[in-house]
């Protein structure tokens, strides 16, 4: 049977039902509608919270761990090196936190295509010195230029500019770090380092990351500034932060490159495995919350479709009386749900992404935030596919079998009870 003509049938019988038929499309435009916008809604909220974590993490971090040395003299003695020895209280070894010959690292790395950038950190316990009383704190000796491009730290000075850090004896204090010292931009601070240096700092802007914590201990200098400090040369660095092109590969790069460099290493996702679990829990939540909508919203395809051929059996006995084969009911009322499946669907669609633009503007300031202004949605058109294609499988399945129901339907019954 021509096309032409199961879809004018098709196009009647919706038309005969035109309420149902407008019911079922909103249910299924609804489900789309919010599938999109929740997903889109919820993997923002997850894009925001990574990068409070990410942004600011390297994806892969050479440094020095003091530790104590596996190798004790007595297990070197040749009287007792095949015995049992238990030694207590190990001291870790004298060795330093700098790392060695950094600047050729630092150079192979910039040098290796996988590698996106690198910048130099240093990282130094302190006591900033307020009256009588003492808080510690870390000031992060960095590369301000490479930093801010690797790492975003300009976006995260919410006081002040990331460059005021150039001039030697120059701070930015983490705002926690600030309010507890109540300290202004201008004022100048005392640092006291643990090897006994003292150094005058002048406050020059305030970095906010969003995790209390950090921002409660954490401040930024440059890297002379903290070399100065530390009465360190030009060459002391105690980590080396590495941005890579595709950080998936950082967990098998950074065992390869421990191995060549013989310093530890940490990469992102061993780091952050906590994290990204939670991550990808709020993912899955997501999506079942979607697919559930579009389930229900299938259900309702086949109630309709159901109700709509109890009521047209005299319809479908005359259709197949006068030379319309089973294959071609079928078609028939699988023809209506994928109607309704793409009309429901692309209005969906579209009012998803209305939606994601409305949520992206409504307000959401919090100090905890500074760089967050409204709610954050992602547009990713991986969620529009993914709707799209799911809300035309729902639908088909819900016409599939209502219409081999009316398929098996026996005219010569129906005529004969009519």
């Amino acid at each position: 049977m021509k096309w032409t003509l199961i879809i004018e049938i098709a196009k009647a019988l919706m038309l005969a039902r035109m309420k149902q038929t407008l019911i079922a499309a909103t249910g299924v435009m609804f489900s789309i509608t919010m599938f999109v916008a929740l997903l889109g809604f919820m993997n923002g909220l997850n894009t925001m919270l990574d990068g409070l974590v990410l942004n600011r993490t390297p994806h892969i971090r050479f440094y020095n761990e003091i530790k104590p040395n596996p190798n004790q003299p007595i297990d070197q003695s040749e009287e007792f090196k095949d015995k049992l020895n238990i030694i207590r209280s190990i001291k870790p070894s004298t060795s330093r936190l700098s790392i060695h010959n950094s600047a050729s690292i630092i150079q192979n790395l910039e040098a290796d295509p996988r590698v996106l950038g690198v910048s130099p950190k240093i990282a130094a316990q302190v006591f900033f010195n307020v009256g009588t009383i003492d808080l510690t704190g870390i000031v992060n000796g960095i590369d301000v230029e490479k930093e801010a491009a690797l790492f975003a730290f300009s976006d995260y000075v919410t006081v002040g500019n990331h460059e005021d850090l150039n001039q030697i004896n120059t701070i930015i204090l983490g705002k926690g770090a600030a309010d507890r010292m109540l300290a202004d931009i201008g004022d100048v601070i005392q640092v006291t380092t643990a090897q006994g240096n003292r150094v005058q700092l002048k406050v020059v802007g305030y970095f906010q990351s969003g995790l209390g914590d950090f921002d409660n201990v954490n401040s930024y200098a440059s890297i002379n500034t903290v070399q100065k400090m530390l009465g360190e040369p030009a060459s002391y660095i105690t980590d080396i932060q590495v941005k890579l092109n595709d950080f998936t590969i950082a967990p098998a790069m950074a065992s390869e490159l421990r191995d060549i460099y013989q310093i530890d290493a940490d990469d992102i996702q061993t780091v952050n495995a906590q994290f990204e679990t939670g991550t990808q829990i709020r993912s899955m939540i997501s999506y079942a919350v979607g697919i559930t909508l579009l389930v229900v919203s299938g259900f309702g395809i086949y109630n309709i479709l159901n109700m709509m051929i109890y009521e047209k059996l005299d319809t479908i006995a005359i259709l197949k009386a006068i030379g319309f084969n089973s294959s071609d009911v079928n078609r028939i009322f699988i023809t209506i749900a994928l109607t309704i499946g793409i009309v429901g669907g692309v209005l969906g669609l579209v009012f998803g992404f209305l939606a994601g633009l409305a949520i992206d503007q409504v307000p959401f300031e919090t100090e905890a935030l500074p760089t967050i202004k409204t709610f954050p949605v992602d547009y990713n058109p991986k969620y529009y596919i993914i709707g799209g294609t799911f809300s035309l499988i729902t639908t088909y399945f819900a016409g599939f079998f209502p219409a081999r129901k009316a398929s098996r339907v026996d005219p010569v019954e129906i005529i004969r009870g009519k």
